[in-house]
């Protein structure tokens, strides 16, 4: 009799582990069959293929999507662009074919649902990182009644290569994006949503990367909001100052002393995958981990039959007014520097310097003028204490300052002068138990959110457990549905969310405070103004040479 009750209660667990297709879907390459999730939340159609990769194509734009006969079963939850395990390791995961998407939807969600479209670029600093659901679960955005799709684009020098010349014009993994957005606008309807309510939202480099497609105009029409976390086109690291001058180190890094654009090309499509890979440009000389981070969107030389993704630079774009005007969510989190100080280490610190640590996107007429800031600098985020591992909660805001919370507020300060759509800043600043980057940098102790840390609350993770954080993750994942919904995160308040969001206004702008309570704060602090000071006198002019 016990034997039978085991018997009945191991099928009813393996049943619930056992797949359960979804009814297949006809979209533009053929048929697809997803998977209705083991709790019955959602139905998941993962790693659909929307463009295509060939030798040829290899630094350009991605080829059409690929077609198929029969069903294409839609469970490969592992796709990723290649890249390294670990962004200081030499060990390599991914594949070279890994333009895929992923679609989470409401169960039984009907082809005339119309239902709103959430499309998430995910970050790591533009070489590393994917869509896949162990991070970025959909279980939490889809029950508000909308559709999540998550996709993977070509990372590092593959998709960031920027030369400026026809083989390899720039811009690969971003135009990896545009064909992805392209995609859903032709199918998302087969699946229940609305080509004509898409959010794109991203964070750290995904964000930057919705910056940048505000600006284009090959994404133009492809989606009507946007929220941006943690990131922005006008960061230091966003958008890659000098591309050509960063090949020729890449280069360089190989053994090999090239400048001219085109031969440059013929070395690197002479390199086999891993082989671009490997090699990583050494730190500057008392810098930071930021001063790693060199690959990134650009701006194009006009070529004739390429189509440009950007031409002029960001900041020039966005204090001209010329972007997509629509609704736009962008905020940081209060403790962005703690993830990013963690990567130092005692050698790095003690040959640090601010005057070598300075944004790369700063120039300085004179070495004494740039002393002259670096000592400011140093004054405003250390006083007195020397840079060590003593003083790095001190020197971590120095690492989330400049690099994360200036740029966003510099772009939104632009939109709101050049566009009458609302502009919605937040700080969030949650400590609870699902704080994990903070917990991963070892900061644990300390007040506040670290870059990425929102992630956790947003999105379901594998092997991650909920830690009684039900009150936070309903509240974000309110906020940014609602905005996907109505443009607003707070189209009313309720017992969740008591307080109105207001949009930004530009003569007092506020910023909304996402904590256990919620608030308001100034969005301007005395040290984001002196850094305003900063770039109207020294911001870097964009030149087309290099």
């Amino acid at each position: 009799m016990i034997s039978a009750k085991w018997l009945v209660l191991w099928s009813l667990w393996a049943a619930r582990l056992a797949r359960q297709p979804t009814a297949p879907l006809r979209v533009s390459g053929g048929r697809v069959r997803g998977s209705v999730a083991h709790d019955g939340s959602h139905a998941a159609y993962l790693g659909i293929p929307y463009a295509t990769l060939t030798h040829g194509n290899r630094f350009q734009a991605p080829g059409p999507e690929p077609k198929w006969e029969g069903i294409f079963d839609g469970v490969e939850e592992n796709a990723r662009c290649l890249q390294r395990l670990d962004i200081r390791g030499n060990i390599f995961i991914g594949q070279q074919d890994c333009l895929t998407l992923n679609v989470y939807t409401p169960l039984n969600a009907s082809p005339d649902a119309h239902l709103p479209v959430m499309v998430f670029i995910h970050g790591g600093a533009f070489v590393e990182g994917s869509g896949s659901p162990g991070l970025y679960g959909p279980k939490y955005i889809t029950s508000k009644g909308v559709i999540l799709i998550t996709i993977n684009y070509r990372l590092n020098a593959q998709g960031f290569l920027c030369l400026r010349v026809k083989e390899a014009p720039g811009n690969a993994g971003i135009k990896d994006q545009v064909a992805a957005l392209r995609w859903i606008q032709k199918n998302i309807r087969v699946f229940g949503g609305d080509p004509g309510r898409v959010t794109l939202f991203g964070e750290s480099a995904g964000a930057s990367s919705v910056s940048h497609h505000l600006l284009s105009h090959m994404s133009k029409g492809l989606f009507h909001r946007a929220i941006m976390q943690s990131g922005s086109a006008l960061a230091p690291w966003g958008h890659q100052v000098g591309p050509v001058k960063v090949a020729a180190s890449l280069a360089k890094v190989k053994g090999h002393t090239i400048e001219d654009p085109h031969e440059l090309y013929k070395l690197f499509t002479s390199m086999s995958e891993l082989e671009i890979l490997t090699p990583r440009i050494p730190r500057e000389l008392g810098g930071t981990i930021m001063s790693e981070m060199l690959v990134s969107p650009c701006v194009e030389k006009v070529i004739d039959g390429v189509e440009p993704f950007l031409t002029e630079d960001p900041y020039t774009l966005l204090a001209k007014g010329e972007f997509t005007k629509m609704p736009i969510m962008i905020g940081t989190n209060d403790e962005e520097g703690y993830f990013l100080a963690s990567y130092e280490n005692t050698t790095t610190l003690s040959k640090m310097n601010f005057e070598r640590a300075m944004p790369v996107n700063l120039e300085f007429p004179t070495e004494r003028e740039r002393s002259k800031e670096a000592c400011r600098i140093k004054e405003m985020y250390m006083g007195n204490d020397t840079i060590s591992k003593e003083s790095l909660v001190k020197l971590s805001k120095f690492h989330g300052e400049p690099f994360f919370v200036y740029p966003a507020v510099a772009e939104t300060e632009l939109v709101l002068k050049n566009s009458d759509q609302p502009v919605y800043n937040y700080v969030f600043k949650y400590d609870g138990r699902k704080n994990i980057a903070k917990w991963y940098a070892g900061f644990s102790g300390l007040p506040g959110a670290a870059h990425g840390d929102e992630l956790f609350y947003l999105f379901e993770q594998h092997n991650v457990p909920n830690m009684f954080e039900w009150r936070m993750m309903d509240t974000i994942t309110t906020l940014w549905t609602n905005f996907a919904k109505y443009g607003d995160p707070t189209p009313e308040t309720t017992e969740l969310l008591p307080v109105k969001w207001y949009p930004t206004n530009r003569t007092s702008p506020q910023a909304f405070v996402i904590d256990r309570d919620f608030s308001t704060t100034p969005l301007w602090s005395d040290s984001l103004k002196y850094w305003h000071e900063i770039y109207t006198k020294y911001r870097k002019k964009h030149r087309n040479d290099g």
